[in-house]
């Protein structure tokens, strides 16, 4: 029974709860005058959060390494880039929901800020190990060289005099770039992340440490899930002087870990084959299902019917393993055991001693419910299988190295996400994260989605890969994806999968400098810029910007049709459902409009859409019957070149027919 508090609100506590809503990487502790720890807020990283430059300063937070500041400078500045489409390297382009980008993952984390704020349930990453081998690539402008090193932390004195001696093995620097690094690009994927969101993260001993106190910092510590163990290798091969190195780690954030709700590792494929082939006898246990917590949870107190019919609940003082959905799941998997007895911790719905109590199976040490953080040998592969998976695919041709094994995904996908959800993999490599959803959703069922970041890193001189005809890691992966979509249709002839993805590759703004600076041109240099758009871009490209822009995902259907001769796209309504529209006609809710004005009767329900969310014309000159078409249709945005109109007063029209045929349609021009 709590207490009343029978004083006013804290608003100091308020405040801090809001900034650490916000900023938790800002929340710091600090000594009550009761002599005991309280919750803080650090104003100078505060200060810098809500900074464009740098803030002079010792760097003296808790954890820290020359060019900290400049990494969230970094995460938070602005670029002018684009992400331009690819069609001709994509497959399936008009129906597909999965994306694959090319280009440096920070820079593409900023693009996708407002397309996906919120709406990504899992990250993995499997990012660079900084074993000293390592060589990524990353132009970020805060790497550092040793010279600039050397200043930002004093190396030398007045007298340009070492201060410390240098030592190779533990150099500082080296661990400053690869922190810089993974700082900036952590602090934006938590923005993608949904409220009941989750980053896992695959390193080893190299960065454990730091990455966890860089993770603690952006997500809370208090929403660091846990630390699993993955096995990752036998201790087979030349033997070490110490130990053999045979696990790796996989650390797990949520975004709010309140909002979590359990997790659950069910068994793989291959498990669940191997149990219809061999008695199952020796592979599992029953584990109890009720078990002694005062909890007041009544989610994990409710009524189960037993095969005599009577109805059990927990005793007070207990409760259930699970709640009631994921108690229905074993049910229908089989994997629920009710025993006989007259002294277990369940009642009847009168409160009498129950006649059964309820056992959940455990295969192999896969607790049905939270899986351990040592992970079973048994639930997931070693290097050489995914090594082996990729080269198998390839044609025995070995293109990748120390590639991580499909099932590895596809535990962490079923332990943390959903059927639906969209799974983001900034690190991608060969793309085993896109494998694996696909793998799942053939043998699973479901319509999760992946989207792929790599940057196109070139393949050595020297490699199998590059000798193959691959070029760049990009190359690989894609590759990898045609291939693995092919081989699981081949294995799940009746499966229904997504296997297409469309490509986009990160480049300049489709924006002319001009746009930005106009002040910096004057009237003699204005001859040659009518149109302030680069002579390159296609209305393709023009569209994809204008979605970035707008918060709109690139994974909608699209599709383009005509007004007068002239292109129009069509942005949330596939080539499909518009020829279902008689004479080039869209409907909606109850309104009727026609792009020609004549009368039409429409179809009865269920061929009403919702409104349009996105029509785009990007003629280089629009007349006025295409405009009100447009504005007929009634889109809830609408976009159009700025050079398509002749003059000011041409524009001013539009504004006008826009407010009498669709007010509430936000149109804007580029």
């Amino acid at each position: 029974m709590e207490k009343m508090r029978m004083e006013s609100v804290d608003m100091t506590a308020q405040n801090i709860d809001k900034i650490a809503a916000l900023f938790p990487i800002c929340i710091t502790e600090t000594m009550g005058e009761n002599g005991k720890p309280k919750r803080a807020v650090n104003f100078e990283l505060l200060k810098q959060m809500l900074s464009d430059e740098v803030i002079g300063g010792d760097e003296a937070y808790e954890f820290t390494w020359v060019g900290k500041k400049a990494a969230i400078v970094e995460a938070n500045k602005p670029i002018r880039k684009t992400l331009r489409p690819c069609k001709e390297e994509s497959v399936n382009w008009d129906s597909t929901e999965n994306l694959y980008i090319e280009g440096d993952n920070l820079e593409v984390l900023k693009l996708l800020q407002e397309s996906y704020l919120g709406k990504v349930k899992m990250i993995y990453i499997d990012p660079p190990y900084n074993t000293g081998k390592d060589s990524f690539i990353y132009p970020d402008n805060y790497m550092m060289d040793n010279e600039s090193y050397e200043e930002g932390v004093g190396l030398f004195d007045e007298d340009d005099l070492r201060l410390f001696a240098e030592n190779n093995d533990s150099n500082p620097r080296f661990h400053s770039d690869w922190c810089s690094m993974i700082y900036s690009r952590l602090t934006l994927a938590r923005n993608l992340l949904s409220d009941n969101g989750v980053l896992l993260i695959s390193i080893d001993d190299n960065e454990i440490e730091n990455l966890r106190k860089i993770s603690n910092e952006i997500f809370g510590e208090q929403n660091l899930v846990n630390c699993f163990i993955w096995n990752c290798s036998t201790a087979g091969g030349i033997r070490p002087k110490f130990a053999s190195k045979t696990h790796e780690y996989i650390l797990c954030y949520a975004k709010r870990k309140e909002n979590l709700s359990m997790f659950f590792a069910p068994l793989s494929a291959d498990a669940k084959k191997m149990y219809t082939q061999q008695d199952a006898k020796g592979l599992y246990r029953d584990k109890d299902f009720i078990f002694k917590n005062k909890s007041t949870n009544i989610n994990q107190k409710y009524l189960i019917e037993c095969p005599d019919g009577e109805m059990v609940r927990p005793k007070d003082g207990y409760i259930y393993r699970f709640i009631r959905e994921r108690f229905d799941e074993a049910l229908c998997d089989g994997m629920v055991t009710f025993k006989k007895t007259s002294t277990g911790p369940l009642v009847t719905e009168s409160g009498e001693q129950a006649h059964w109590n309820i056992y959940i199976k455990k295969y192999l040490g896969d607790a049905m419910g939270a899986p351990s953080t040592l992970i079973p040998k048994e639930m997931m592969s070693i290097y050489n299988v995914g090594t082996q998976c990729v080269q198998t695919l390839f044609d025995d041709t070995r293109v990748f190295e120390n590639v991580k094994p499909v099932d590895v995904i596809t535990y962490l996908i079923n332990m943390v996400a959903d059927k639906d959800s969209i799974i983001l993999d900034f690190f991608s490599g060969s793309a085993t994260t896109a494998h694996a959803v696909m793998q799942l959703n053939a043998e699973a069922g479901g319509k999760r989605r992946f989207i792929m970041v790599q940057l196109p890193e070139p393949c050595d001189e020297k490699s199998e890969a590059y000798k193959t005809g691959y070029s760049t890691i990009c190359e690989i992966g894609k590759e990898r994806i045609r291939r693995a979509a092919k081989k699981i249709a081949e294995e799940y002839p009746s499966a229904s999968f997504d296997g297409g993805f469309r490509v986009f590759k990160l480049d300049d703004s489709n924006m002319k400098d001009v746009y930005y600076s106009p002040a910096e041109y004057d009237q003699g240099m204005l001859s040659g810029l009518e149109s302030n758009i680069k002579e390159d871009r296609t209305d393709l490209d023009l569209l994809f910007g204008c979605l970035l822009e707008w918060g709109l995902p690139l994974s909608e259907r699209m599709t383009v049709f005509q007004i007068d001769g002239v292109d129009v796209h069509v942005y949330g309504m596939d080539a499909e459902e518009y020829r279902g529209c008689k004479d080039g006609m869209f409907f909606y809710e109850d309104n009727i409009q026609m792009i020609d004005n004549q009368l039409y009767t429409p179809p009865p329900p269920p061929h009403t859409h919702t409104r349009v969310p996105l029509l785009a014309c990007f003629a280089d000159r629009v007349p006025e019957s295409v405009i009100r078409g447009i504005a007929g249709m009634k889109p809830l945005c609408a976009v159009f070149r700025d050079s398509c109109f002749q003059d000011s007063p041409a524009k001013i029209n539009v504004t006008e027919v826009f407010k009498l045929l669709a007010p509430d349609t936000r149109v804007k021009v580029i």
